[in-house]
Order: structure tokens, then sequence, then C-alpha cells
């Protein structure tokens, strides 16, 4: 089986034989073998495993994504950000904090910001409906 693991910016894991991956999406983890039922699924931040043809484990720690699994034989991954590390400690411990930590991060920023469209919004709607606008009373004589 190959996978392939890809960001904006690079191929981060192209490997050819593969055993086995393992991953995970909002209802947990799963594993993925040769001759796997086409699949696709979005994965949360997590550290995906595989082992190579000489049984052999490797990580790779993902800030979510696109998985897909095609014909299996081809097990694709896209994501913002990938770190490859034999070492899953370093991965778990500060890798994924820090992913967890951006994305977080950007979800405070994506709040504010729809907090602001919103409020333009509706100024923009009090202005244009007329029936709300205050009238102007005519000067006595």
């Amino acid at each position: 089986m190959k996978l392939v693991v890809t960001t904006p910016t690079e191929i981060t894991v192209d490997e050819d034989s593969v055993r086995s991956v393992r991953a995970e999406d909002s209802s947990g983890a799963f594993g993925i073998e040769p001759r796997h039922a086409d699949f696709l699924t979005t994965l949360t931040v997590c550290v995906v495993r595989w082992r190579d043809g000489r049984n052999v484990e490797h990580y790779v720690a993902v800030r979510g994504g696109v998985l897909r699994v095609r014909e299996g034989k081809v097990v694709e991954i896209a994501t913002r950000e990938a770190v490859v590390n034999d070492d899953l400690g370093h991965l778990r411990n500060e890798v994924l904090s820090a992913m967890l930590k951006n994305v977080e991060t950007e979800q405070s920023a994506r709040a504010g910001a729809l907090r602001l469209e919103n409020a333009a919004i509706r100024q923009i709607y009090r202005y244009l409906r007329p029936s709300d606008r205050p009238v102007k009373s005519k000067p006595q004589e």
C-alpha cells in the first residue's frame, strides 16, 4: 500500500511499502490495511502511525485534514501542517499541543471576525430600513 501525506507547501510522506495505517477522526481511532474499502474522512489533530515493509513504525503529526483510501492501495492525507518524527513522545507532548493551540487561536479569531461582520450587517440593516429611522420633527411655528 502507498501512503502520501501532503501540506499546501510540500509532500511530507511518500512511502510505497506500507503494511498498515492508524489515524483518528471525530469517531475515534481507526486502522487501514491493504485492500481496505474506499474511504473518506476528516481527521482531527492527531498522530498518524504507519508500519513500513520492514514492520518498523513511523509517525507524523497532522493538524487535521482529509484522509482518503483509494482502491485499497493508496492512502492519501491532505493537511494544513504535518511534522514527521520517529519520537512519538515528542510528537504527542510538544507538536500536538502546539497544533491544538494554533487551532484554538484560529477559532477564536474567526469568532471575533464573525462578530464584527454581524455587527456591521446590523448597522447597515438599521440604516436601510426606513421604519427604524428616527423621525425628524418639524420645527414648531
